[in-house]
């Protein structure tokens, strides 16, 4: 089922009190598209909750995890985060809930508030993400070339192939934002990426993550592939 559109033109139109995914090395930026299958009672209650109201989820790495006597997760949150809008929605005949999220700011978590049906709650702002309400920016001040260069290695490096025709159309920004999600890094790499100020230095970090990471197995410097 597609669901109606919102549109999001700053910081004030994000909710301010959101429900909260942790999960661990997974990357959401605005205007990207992240599919989540759902099958955790206290996460379908989430769903549940978001669809009924603005359908709006925050996804938020944690730094520790924990469960409460009666539990509920614990655990210390990363302080930023990325909300986006459930914009597919399917029931399996299974039980589980198939959904996409898609990215609409980032947001710093300001405090969290009482857990409700076991899932998470966060008052937040997206007051030092304006940037993120506007498309392509900052795209000009990608090097798009050292970008798919890098790419072209990686994926060589892993034997993979790539549709570069697609790629090739592709915005700067939602190229780089898609490249990001989906690298295969941890957590601390996964939320440098988040954190990234701007389009810039997001492209920047990701080359140099993917750098290290091709020099380690080759066993060379990272220099090499620059």
């Amino acid at each position: 089922m597609q669901v109606g559109i919102a549109t999001y033109e700053g910081p004030d139109d994000l909710p301010d009190l959101i429900p909260v995914f942790p999960l661990p090395e997974a990357l959401l930026l605005p205007r990207g598209q992240m599919p989540l299958n759902i099958f955790e009672p206290r996460y379908m209650a989430m769903i549940d909750h978001a669809m009924a109201g603005d359908r709006v989820i925050g996804m938020v790495q944690p730094l520790t995890m924990s469960e409460t006597e009666d539990g509920d997760e614990a655990g210390e949150l990363f302080a930023v985060g990325c909300a986006g809008r459930i914009t597919s929605y399917a029931e399996t005949g299974d039980g589980r809930y198939m959904i996409c999220l898609t990215g609409i700011s980032r947001f710093r978590i300001i405090e969290e508030v009482e857990p409700e049906s076991g899932f998470r709650r966060a008052r937040v702002t997206a007051a030092d993400f304006t940037a993120d309400f506007i498309e392509d920016a900052g795209s000009d001040t990608v090097d798009r070339t050292h970008l798919l260069d890098t790419f072209r290695l990686y994926l060589d490096a892993n034997h993979l192939e790539a549709d570069w025709d697609s790629i090739e159309k592709a915005s700067n920004e939602t190229l780089v934002n898609a490249l990001s999600m989906m690298s295969p890094y941890g957590m601390a790499e996964k939320q440098a990426l988040l954190e990234a100020p701007d389009l810039k230095t997001r492209s920047e970090t990701l080359i140099a993550l993917t750098e290290v990471s091709l020099a380690r197995r080759s066993g060379g410097a990272p220099s090499q592939l620059q």
